[in-house]
């Protein structure tokens, strides 16, 4: 039986078609599709059980984006030659779709549900994260899964002073803003990316842009799912009690508005007091009491959200008694730890992170090696998340998604600052932030943390980058809202948007905003961005007060670095047969040595700890990719000895002959007793040959002519084996004379 295939098609601004197509492919799965532009196709799944599992009060979704390596033709490295855990990228991408998808599938919806989309063809052109949420929103806008969207994502870049939508790599390297936008058809939902120090101004044009090209591709979905007939499924996975529900409301309402009017700063405190409000209702129940705790714990999330929220609204005060555009306090120090190259505490009310910097060689870089790209990368930054930073009890099993996110945030915020390869940055990087508190907003934190540690590091970073998150409380019956500068835990889990905006003095350089509710206007998100603008400004300032430029000189304990630039063919040479010459010198001299080949020829790398052994190592490469010079004198050593003279190795790896006709002035018939083989003996090199590139030493020129020396003729004995030496009057000339 033939598959019924439905197909639609929406055109960019440049001419390329996005395809997606139903009914082929995976049709045992709820819903399905493949979404191709050029070469580049993904497949995307959903699966959601029908009923949810007993005591589940929330939305249990898992969203998946996968590389294939046969999409890209090519084998996956590592011993298994197989596909593994995800990748930080294929995770950042199951972020993105995750984060858009999320706030849009009905509150009362708890079944599992499951979202894969793969990348089954790679076109290097077409860059599939951009198209990842099309697909995921796409599967589940012809399924029967229940959701109130569709949305979409898009790339918007800014190359040249032209926005462009779904742009190529090569566009992307010209760009000075590039941003992942998902929307609905009317709203914007979530937005993350990087900027070269831009405006706020240029950065909301972009989100128009974005959201334009959104639009047609929502109303592609929804034509798609119209022309198959789908019905939503129906569900029941809440049983609920209005009278309890009313009840509680109109006894706890009040109390628990009074506990957040008293702005109680102290996190535990202030839980204490909202929990104290729960545990007397719950007590007032009686222990033959029949309601369910569980519709308890509901109700009262829901009177707590609403009583922080109109407590804000009513008095424009913030739950800890701030201001709505006042920041808490700010306190940090560089230097703390003694060991490490560079490190910083930064602390903004009860959140707190100490970074350290780690600089290393080329070796150290990191290796990339994901399905569309291969590579290398120098700067990182790893972001850790205990649990004793919010007083919970975590098993330790390394970096989870939120770790991973987080830490992208901020290399993105810090990349920009980081000076390029080169003389002045010959280092790998790498920054480590562990969160020792947190009540908010520990990835801005790792932000300002980072760049107090460059600094501290004596990395010449162009700008201090600051980090703020922004939220809002608003309410929809009212049309009131809050903008709120630098958000607590609660204001992020009670409010509806998380803002958060990196940069430096000049302009922004990341930002990531997730929005909870439809109908942001462009107006209250610039309101947003100008207040954030203020806050970060003010960040900014107080991390100046401890440092507000990077340390003059690394400190005493990390790598000095010194490049140097060699010929083409004397990279051969520095390295030796099977790197032989290269790791003695770094054995000898206890230094690092990396040499690579450029367009110009050979650029070498050398680290030390101290000058002492820099300099060992600076000179002993000099040496050997030192050109001879005619007429040089050099102090060489005896390698080997012949019977017509010996070699003398005067540079290192270049030998060149010392005939015995040039050890003495005397005639010499013999080297035994003159010269031992490692003895060190001082030539000068007399001539290079032209067509074999042989060297001619001669020690005698540096010895002192003997008195009443002849020189002999061309003409002179032939017995003579050449005619070698000289002739001293009166004298035997076959004595042999040591000096």
């Amino acid at each position: 039986m033939l598959p019924n295939v439905v197909t639609k098609k929406i055109d960019l601004p440049d001419g390329r078609t996005i395809t997606v197509e139903t009914g082929k492919l995976a049709k045992q799965a709820d819903g399905s599709v493949v979404v191709r532009l050029g070469d580049t196709m993904l497949l995307a799944t959903v699966v959601a059980r029908k009923e949810a599992m007993e005591g589940c009060d929330f939305m249990p979704l898992s969203v998946d984006y996968v590389e294939k390596f046969a999409s890209a033709g090519r084998i996956p490295g590592g011993f298994l030659k197989r596909e593994g855990r995800l990748s930080d990228f294929e995770i950042l991408t199951s972020r993105l779709i995750d984060r858009v998808l999320r706030p849009l599938f009905p509150d009362d919806y708890h079944a599992d549900t499951q979202v894969m989309v793969q990348l089954i063809s790679a076109d290097k052109d077409a860059l599939p994260d951009g198209l990842a949420a099309l697909a995921a929103s796409a599967a589940l806008s012809v399924s029967d899964i229940p959701f109130n969207g569709p949305i979409s994502e898009v790339r918007v870049i800014r190359a040249n002073g032209e926005y462009i939508v779904n742009p190529t790599p090569a566009q992307i390297e010209e760009a000075d803003i590039n941003l992942m936008v998902g929307a609905s058809e009317s709203d914007i939902m979530m937005v993350e990316g990087e900027m070269k120090e831009v405006s706020e101004q240029a950065m909301l044009e972009g989100l128009k842009v974005a959201h334009e090209a959104i639009k047609g591709q929502c109303r592609l979905q929804t034509e798609m799912a119209e022309e198959l007939g789908v019905v939503k499924r129906e569900y029941s996975h809440e049983v609920h009690d209005e009278e309890l529900k009313e009840e509680m409301f109109d006894k706890l309402y009040q109390k628990v508005y009074d506990v957040f009017s008293q702005r109680i700063s102290d996190k535990k405190k202030r839980h204490e007091a909202i929990q104290a409000v729960k545990e007397e209702y719950i007590e007032s129940l009686g222990e033959d009491h029949e309601v369910d705790l569980g519709l308890v714990g509901m109700y009262f999330r829901k009177i707590e959200k609403k009583a922080a929220r109109n407590s804000v609204l009513d008095s424009n005060i913030r739950i800890d008694g701030r201001k709505l555009n006042e920041v808490r306090p700010i306190w940090s120090e560089v230097g703390y730890l003694p060991t490490p190259h560079g490190s910083a505490v930064f602390t903004r009310g009860e959140t707190q992170s100490i970074c350290t910097v780690t600089l290393g060689t080329k070796l150290d870089e990191q290796m990339i090696d994901n399905a569309m790209v291969t590579g290398t990368n120098k700067f990182l930054l790893h972001y850790n998340f205990p649990g004793f930073s919010t007083g919970e009890v975590k098993p330790n099993r390394g970096a989870g998604r939120r770790e991973i996110g987080h830490g992208n945030l901020a290399y993105r915020a810090l990349k920009e600052v980081i000076p390029p390869e080169g003389p002045d940055n010959p280092y790998t990087i790498r920054i480590v932030s562990d969160i020792l508190e947190s009540n908010g907003s520990s990835s801005m934190a790792t932000v300002c943390g980072g760049a107090l540690a460059l600094m501290d590091a004596g990395i010449r970073i162009k700008s201090p980058v600051s980090g703020i998150a922004m939220g809002m409380i608003s309410d929809a019956e009212t049309g009131r809202y809050a903008v709120l500068s630098d958000i607590l835990g609660d204001e992020d889990h009670l409010g509806d948007m998380d803002f958060k905006v990196t940069g430096t003095d000049k302009g922004l350089t990341a930002c990531q905003m997730d929005m909870k509710i439809d109908g942001l206007s462009y107006e209250i998100l610039e309101e947003a961005l100008l207040q954030g603008k203020e806050g970060r400004e003010h960040i900014l300032d107080e991390m100046k007060k401890t440092i507000d430029v990077p340390r003059a000189d690394y400190k005493p304990n990390a790598p000095r670095s010194t490049m140097m630039r060699i010929e083409r063919d004397m990279i051969g040479p520095l390295i030796g047969p099977g790197g032989k010459v290269v790791q003695e010198i770094q054995k000898t001299t206890e230094t690092t040595i990396v040499i690579e080949e450029d367009d110009q020829g050979g650029v070498v790398n050398i680290f030390a700890t101290d000058q002492e052994r820099m300099d060992k190592a600076v000179n002993w490469v000099k040496s050997i990719v030192a050109m001879p010079e005619v007429g040089e004198i050099y102090e060489g050593k005896v390698k080997s000895i012949m019977p017509f003279g010996a070699f003398i190795e005067f540079m290192p790896n270049k030998e060149g002959l010392l005939h015995i006709s040039e050890v003495k002035w005397e005639r010499l018939e013999t080297l035994e007793g003159i010269l031992e083989v490692g003895e060190e003996v001082k030539v000068k090199l007399l001539d290079i040959d032209k067509k074999t590139g042989k060297y001619k030493l001669s020690r005698k020129v540096l010895l002192e002519k003997p008195e009443g020396y002849q020189e002999r003729s061309r003409g002179g004995d032939r017995g003579d084996r050449g005619g070698r030496g000289g002739n001293f009057r009166g004298g035997d000339r076959n004595r042999r004379r040591n000096d």
